[in-house]
């Protein structure tokens, strides 16, 4: 979904919580997933009392929608005892010292949805695997140091934002350094998908995670396939409990 549609879309009223609504994020509006996934991140604690957000740029972009419908989105957590906002110099929005919980019903919709993420994970565990052991095999000297240059950014992310789209352009560029176009579409329609239920989470178990990144980089220079497989099993097998839905 583009953000164009992301924005049309956001005029239409929430799914009702009923068996059909719960096989889909996309019934929601785009305010309502924004609502609900930083929501959620407070309710399970991947969001601190007292944190503060990236800028309304990053978070648009990591959550890919629009300013103006995190804006709105922001506003209405505010409303509801979640978040506050400060004005002027140095202001921003944060979580607030004691937020309301599991007051945001539309998050009720992300907890339902624990059987489709655990089968997209499966999905991805197969397709990465098979991508690492290709890439190893494939990838230029050139897209390496750029498989490099990107973890280093990863360690230096600012915030979980910053973070997730370092992290959606490093797995993208390990799928193209397999140099199979069908394989790198498939791919990215499945991280498409699974990035829907993305939620906020602590830079240190993104930096963690990263190292991850930089074992698989070393697999990669070294032509080294069955660890690169092993890397990216251990990698993605670890989302079933990282993941809001083995939180």
């Amino acid at each position: 979904m583009t953000r164009a549609d992301a924005d049309a879309h956001e005029e239409r009223p929430a799914a009702p919580l009923s068996a059909s609504a719960l096989s889909g994020i996309r019934r929601l509006s785009a305010m309502d997933t924004v609502r609900a996934r930083i929501s959620l991140a407070v309710d399970l604690g991947l969001l601190k009392p007292g944190e503060w957000l990236p800028g309304n740029a990053q978070l648009a972009a990591a959550l890919e929608v629009s300013e103006i419908t995190v804006r709105r989105a922001l506003v209405a957590l505010c409303e509801e005892g979640i978040l506050q906002r400060r004005r002027g110099r140095g202001g921003g929005t944060r979580v607030v010292d004691s937020p309301a919980r599991s007051t945001v019903r539309e998050t009720e919709i992300y907890r339902a949805a624990s059987a489709e993420v655990h089968d997209l994970i499966d999905h991805r565990l197969v397709l990465e695997c098979g991508i690492a052991h290709l890439a190893t095999r494939n990838a230029t000297p050139g897209q390496i140091e750029h498989l490099h240059e990107l973890t280093e950014r990863m360690d230096n992310a600012a915030d979980w934002a910053d973070f997730h789209k370092l992290d959606e352009t490093f797995h993208l560029a390990v799928a193209a350094a397999t140099g199979i176009g069908s394989a790198q579409q498939e791919y990215a329609r499945l991280l498409r998908e699974l990035y829907r239920y993305y939620l906020p989470y602590p830079m240190q178990h993104l930096r963690e995670s990263n190292r991850d990144h930089v074992e698989l980089v070393a697999a990669l220079r070294n032509r080294d396939a069955a660890s690169a497989g092993e890397v990216a099993e251990r990698h993605v097998a670890t989302l079933h409990q990282d993941m809001f839905v083995g939180l």
